[in-house]
């Protein structure tokens, strides 16, 4: 489920995930040769605290950030990764291993979808880079690599970083331009609906009669969230149950919208990436540069 928290962002999927780890060790060549797996074991601390962030529903994100930057802290990490873990893994049937193995299983998961992420490997490798991929891996964590890793990274990691943004780059090019062919479609078969000056779509499907939020409310919503090809990342409707937030705390495309809205109202919105999450999407359930469509209904201003 996706996370509608601007300040709970993730780095663009691919690119910044798996070139972190890259730059890190350019960047501290020196220390990083004294000490090879502080920042790969940095890394993988890092990888999995936002891995379960991503996976959280709305309404966990935003009740833990209502009380403040709770995870800005590290001290936040292992409760909240412990529950959104227990929460994930139970829902998903028999495990291929004893309990015993499954922790070690998870981290080879959470590592997987995090240098993965939404947009993945298969949609900017081929089979023989990503066969590369693994084997680069298997040999650096089992200590059977016949080259030092400083030098590769030092002597590949520049090239590997320009292919995979060139590549990065065009697919998000790429959801950007659906997004963009979307609204107009929804515009033209949609009269009432209008287009705000930020660019995103407000089409009202009830009109509401009580009071319309400012930033400083805190909302009760209903709302059902899809991509432009219908894929739904996150639904409290499916859920079965309400959410309230702070408007405040939330993507602009929202901030906006539900300001045009008054409470018993429902309305359509359809926000443009750069009131969304703009190159960076959201966990492995929305795209860089994807273009999201909301029906939100507005039960009550606080």
């Amino acid at each position: 489920m996706a996370n509608l928290v601007d300040s709970n962002r993730m780095g663009m999927v691919l690119f910044k995930s798996y070139t972190c780890l890259v730059s890190t060790w350019l960047i501290n060549t020196e220390t990083a040769t004294n000490n090879p797996l502080t920042y790969l074991l940095s890394f993988i601390d890092i990888t999995i605290f936002r891995m379960q962030v991503s996976k959280m529903s709305l309404i966990a994100a935003l009740s833990t950030l209502a009380s403040g930057a709770a995870f800005t802290s590290r001290s936040a990490f292992p409760r909240v990764a412990k529950a959104v873990t227990a929460r994930a893994m139970s829902s998903n049937g028999p495990f291929p291993y004893g309990d015993d193995k499954m922790p070690f299983y998870a981290l080879g998961v959470n590592l997987a979808k995090q240098v993965g992420g939404q947009t993945g490997f298969k949609s900017l490798l081929d089979d023989d880079e990503l066969d590369l991929v693994l084997k680069g891996f298997s040999e650096e964590i089992t200590g059977t690599s016949t080259v030092d890793a400083n030098t590769v990274l030092m002597k590949f990691g520049m090239e590997l970083n320009k292919i995979l943004q060139e590549r990065s780059s065009n697919i998000i090019e790429r959801v950007r331009q659906e997004g963009e062919e979307f609204m107009a479609g929804f515009l033209d078969c949609n009269d009432e609906a209008i287009k705000t000056e930020s660019g995103m779509i407000y089409y009202s499907m009830t009109e509401g009669t009580g009071a319309s939020p400012t930033l400083k409310d805190t909302v009760e919503v209903h709302y059902h969230g899809t991509l432009v090809d219908g894929t739904v990342f996150d639904s409290s409707v499916e859920r079965g149950q309400t959410i309230s937030f702070p408007l405040g705390g939330v993507i602009k495309g929202w901030q906006e919208g539900l300001q045009l809205m008054k409470e018993g109202g429902k309305a359509t919105l359809v926000i443009p990436s750069d009131l969304a999450y703009g190159e960076a999407g959201s966990g492995d359930v929305i795209p860089p540069g994807a273009t999201l469509k909301f029906e939100v209904e507005l039960f009550k201003v606080n």
